[in-house]
């Protein structure tokens, strides 16, 4: 069972469930700062003035990456279940990981 867990593509399951899981944990947070906008602009724009720090930016880039890594992980598993198994499809979930990094980084890159 070491062996299986160790496969790259046991890698690419766990980083899109760890993906999932942090996506699901900031929804409350992004809903409670959208309803700001509609209960308490003044808390909203004080909240915003968050967004500058550095330590947001990071967050916020963070935060790119697991939504690209999701979202990627959710391609893969749809080839997987719709395209016959080949053995490069370690490559495209590395690569999928790769592209991901990269978007993240762009938006993080215009964002500072």
């Amino acid at each position: 069972m070491k062996v299986a867990r160790a496969h790259p593509l046991w890698l690419a399951y766990i980083l899109h469930r760890l993906s999932g899981i942090g996506l699901a944990l900031f929804l409350p947070l992004h809903f409670w700062v959208l309803s700001l906008a509609l209960t308490d602009a003044a808390r909203l724009d004080a909240f915003l003035t968050l967004t500058e720090l550095p330590f947001v930016k990071l967050a916020e880039f963070g935060l790119v990456f697991l939504l690209a890594v999701h979202m990627f992980g959710g391609l893969r598993l749809l080839a997987l279940e719709w395209l016959p198994w080949t053995a490069p499809q370690k490559t495209w979930a590395a690569a999928a990981v790769a592209v991901s990094l990269f978007i993240s980084g762009t938006f993080f890159l215009q964002a500072i």
